[in-house]
């Protein structure tokens, strides 16, 4: 069966974050992104910032390679909203090659945006699972994250984000 490369850089760093939504996945390894900036300024429509990649030359962004299957993508793009904030972006990463990447669209940008306290969390604990570098984890840390109003859906992350 073909498999695709896939570079997550947000909440599907947690293998458990990732596995809930796509079933059992492989991961490939992990790469630093020279020139690009983690951000959470991504605007959703539950009303909390997701995570994105902007162009900052002075910044180096870390993400992990994951194997999917075509039928993975699919369900992906349509969890991610490829079409409806996010467009799904082709990039060649060196000793990966071509790796298909989550970019938001500029009309979803919102830079006041802050992050649901268990999105934060998975970012986090797959920073860390991922051994990027401590100055990295330490500024995904930083960011101020709100606690999510619905208590059904931050129960069921904090659920899933506990897992490993």
């Amino acid at each position: 069966m073909a498999t695709i490369r896939y570079l997550a850089y947000g909440s599907n760093l947690h293998p458990s974050r990732i596995g809930a939504r796509v079933g059992a996945i492989t991961a490939i390894g992990t790469t630093s992104l020279p020139g690009w900036r983690l951000r959470f300024h991504k605007y959703s429509g539950d009303g909390s910032g997701k995570c994105n990649l902007a162009v900052d030359r002075s910044s180096i962004a870390f993400g992990a390679i994951y194997e999917l299957s075509h039928r993975m993508k699919e369900r992906l793009d349509e969890i991610e909203g490829v079409g409806n904030g996010y467009r799904d972006t082709k990039i060649t990463l060196p000793g990966f090659g071509d790796t298909w990447i989550y970019l938001a669209e500029p009309s979803h940008i919102k830079e006041c945006a802050l992050p649901y306290d268990w999105y934060h969390g998975f970012v986090l604990k797959g920073a860390e699972l991922n051994y990027f570098p401590n100055t990295y984890i330490t500024e995904i840390r930083d960011v101020q994250a709100i606690q999510d109003p619905n208590e059904n859906r931050r129960n069921a992350n904090l659920s899933i984000l506990r897992s490993i």
